[in-house]
């Protein structure tokens, strides 16, 4: 078995059981992609077993940190049937879940949703490509499903060195598929979809915005960025007069426009608009034209911390336009799924907007992730998606 050696003082991560180690934490040590390597303080203590990735910054991803534990496929079977189990303690409203959230449950580089019949895999890491066909094998085992298609088309794995790959590894046909979610329909594609066909961690957040258009009545809805609808959706389902719906997408605005029909919703009720977000809302507020919520659910700006400086400009910047053209006593659904953005500094970005703009708000509310997509308490970077509900004054 191969190892790599930390320089003194770099054990500290690991002893808090934090599962990556970085190239500049190395002392010595080398392994080919994906292999497995033990993972070795200063002195020589065992801290981890780890997958090795030659050319990423995060040069190794911890699997376990029992040394007496095997990496092998049983490991795999267990770490996988342990996802599972966890998502039966959730009440998740739905047959579209996340099943495995990568460093989240011990499968780092490993994401897996199922949709209906259908399970969809990410491998964005050396060690989770290395491993693929056991993983995909446990899934199918228990799952007892028998389509499992691949979306590992993430730009991350260029950083691993792994070419973008797609396809069914299990199964085949039709790649459209519709779930059910609360009381809606939803339909997505697994194969053209962004991420891996839908943005399943906001469904906690699109039945809050169900409940809010049905307690406050919402007549003029905003949804910005709005993907393939779901936040359209919610906002009808919850009684909302009319939503203007706008993504730069031509795909995705057919595709929420065809979920309106599909939950039976008049077309009336929607205003479906293939364009920039940024240059709508603006026209919106040099027209004088207001609404009574907003959503504001935009891309990763911010990748990494690195990115941090340049993505809160952009979110201060539409946070701004969309609290100027909120009605007072409005509601705004504000989100920032960027990594690189802590709660604390969105909270920042969101107040400056509000400054610039000239007006308060309340936070009745921050939002995160549903259930399925946990953080857990030694990989806070798991808490990506964050947002605010904001009622202005």
């Amino acid at each position: 078995m191969k190892s790599i050696r930390l320089k003194e003082g770099k054990e500290r991560s690991l002893l808090r059981r934090h599962p990556w180690v970085f190239d500049g934490a190395i002392a010595r040590g080398s392994a080919d992609s994906g292999e497995t390597v033990r993972v070795e303080s200063s002195d020589g203590r065992f801290l981890g077993w780890a997958a090795f990735s030659p050319q990423s910054r995060i040069r190794a991803r911890v699997w376990s940190f029992e040394e007496t534990q095997r990496i092998d496929a049983p490991f795999f079977a267990a770490s996988i049937e342990r996802a599972i189990k966890a998502r039966k303690l959730f009440e998740i409203k739905s047959n579209g879940l996340r099943l495995i959230h990568g460093e989240s449950d011990g499968l780092p580089g490993l994401v897996v949703d199922r949709y209906a019949d259908t399970l969809v895999a990410q491998f964005s890491s050396c060690g989770s490509e290395r491993w693929k066909q056991v993983i995909v094998d446990a899934l199918l085992a228990q799952t007892g499903l028998t389509r499992l298609y691949e979306r590992s088309d993430a730009s991350v794995r260029a950083l691993e060195g792994l070419p973008e790959t797609t396809g069914w590894l299990a199964g085949s046909g039709d790649t459209g598929i519709t779930i059910e979610e609360h009381d809606w329909k939803l339909s997505l594609d697994v194969a053209e979809g962004h991420k891996t066909g839908f943005y399943l961690d906001q469904r906690d957040s699109r039945r809050k915005f169900a409940d809010h258009a049905r307690r406050l009545q919402f007549q003029r809805v905003l949804n910005c960025y709005c993907y393939t609808g779901g936040f359209t959706v919610a906002a009808l389902a919850g009684g909302a007069a009319h939503v203007t719906s706008i993504d730069s997408s031509g795909p995705a605005v057919e595709r929420a426009a065809a979920n309106v029909a599909l939950n039976g919703f008049d077309a009336a009720r929607t205003t479906m608009l293939d364009a920039d977000v940024n240059a709508s809302m603006r026209q919106f507020l040099k027209e004088g034209r207001t609404f009574d919520a907003i959503v504001l659910d935009p891309p990763k700006f911010a990748p990494t911390v690195a990115h941090a400086e340049r993505a809160a400009r952009a979110y201060k910047d539409i946070n701004r336009i969309a609290l100027s053209i909120l009605e007072p006593g409005g509601v705004l659904f504000t989100y920032s799924c960027s990594g690189g953005v802590s709660p604390e500094l969105f909270h920042k970005i969101v107040a400056s907007a509000g400054i610039d703009a000239g007006v308060d708000a309340f936070v009745t509310d921050r939002m995160g992730g549903a259930p399925d997509h946990p953080m857990t308490i030694n990989f806070p970077e798991g808490e990506y998606l964050k947002g605010l509900v904001l009622l202005k004054k």
